[in-house]
């Protein structure tokens, strides 16, 4: 899919954002830059209209989900512009009218998204912390991100002992294992995900912050990030490594 062909380098993902004033990266752009780091994202791929969604969601196979995708939407979900689990043409094709229709400003395109299928959820970002710099988290994501407020940090650039010593602060952390029959978690894919998030902290000042909420884990303990968001700092000038 999109991820694996024409990929633009990261620094003119960002360059072109800038250019065009975005205070944020789209969910689209936000995966296209974090895949260049190394982190697993969903198959997926930007539909201009319904015909094009159909098309996509059938080279994707099995259910789908589309979102409304912008640079301007950071609540997609609260919305009402996310719709999952479509598995016909025809319920492809009217939850495209409906996501075009309904976001009321014009749209970068609608993603169509592979499902993802697992219950335990992570979630993985960076910050600039005034005193120590770019700062790479990770804790329990989905739904209970705010409420359960499990989360741990380390200065970038982190390592795999550094991520080692992550999981292991978790109060979450059995979930990471195996778990209710499930594989652990590939914890190879968990040190890419979070040493790519700091190299993209360290060479690129441009980013202020980065949320991959969720990280799923399927049952077979794979890892794939399924939905991103990357803030832009303010004011920053174009100046940026890749």
């Amino acid at each position: 899919m999109n991820q694996e062909i024409n990929m633009p380098a990261p620094g003119k993902i960002l360059a072109e954002a800038i250019d065009r004033g975005q205070s944020a990266l789209s969910e689209f752009q936000s995966k296209r830059l974090l895949a260049c780091y190394g982190v697993p994202v969903t198959r997926e791929a930007l539909a201009k209209d319904a015909g094009q969604a159909m098309e996509i969601a059938r080279r994707i196979g099995g259910p789908v989900a589309l979102k409304a995708c912008s640079a301007l939407l950071m609540h997609k979900s609260e919305r009402g512009l996310v719709m999952l689990n479509l598995k016909s043409d025809d319920e492809v094709g009217r939850a495209y009218e409906k996501l075009a229709s309904a976001a009321g400003f014009e749209l970068e395109g609608v993603l169509v998204q592979e499902m993802v299928d697992g219950q335990r959820e992570l979630m993985a970002g960076l910050m600039r912390d005034s005193q120590f710099g770019p700062c790479v988290m990770l804790g329990l994501g989905g739904v209970l991100t705010e409420a359960m407020d499990d989360a741990v940090m380390r200065m970038a650039p982190v390592n795999e002992n550094d991520v080692a010593g992550m999981m292991a602060g978790l109060r979450c952390k059995d979930i990471l294992g195996a778990f209710r029959g499930q594989s652990p978690a590939d914890a190879l894919t968990l040190v890419a995900v979070l040493t790519g998030l700091g190299r993209i902290g360290l060479e690129h000042e441009s980013v202020a912050e980065i949320d991959i909420n969720p990280l799923v884990i399927s049952p077979k303990g794979r890892i794939v990030a399924v939905d991103a968001l990357v803030v832009l700092k303010k004011g920053k000038s174009h100046a940026v490594t890749h």
